[in-house]
């Protein structure tokens, strides 16, 4: 099994943004992108896809959480 290949998106630019990668099951890893050797949370590639499609549908903006 290979290193996971963490990326940051290139709208972060202060630090404190997550990292994502891809591993071999398919799956995607998430950590803090200032802790290489932190915790990272994992998530199916469905969770992943419903997560995403939220974020596109501003469901996570911070008036939809109110």
């Amino acid at each position: 099994m290979r290193a996971p290949q963490f990326r940051v998106s290139s709208y972060c630019h202060v630090g404190g943004c997550v990292a994502v990668a891809l591993l071999d099951d398919g799956s995607i890893a998430v950590r803090d992108e200032k802790v290489d050797g932190g915790p990272v949370l994992t998530f199916t590639a469905e969770e992943w896809r419903a997560f995403v499609a939220g974020v596109k549908n501003s469901e996570f903006d911070a008036s939809a959480l109110r």
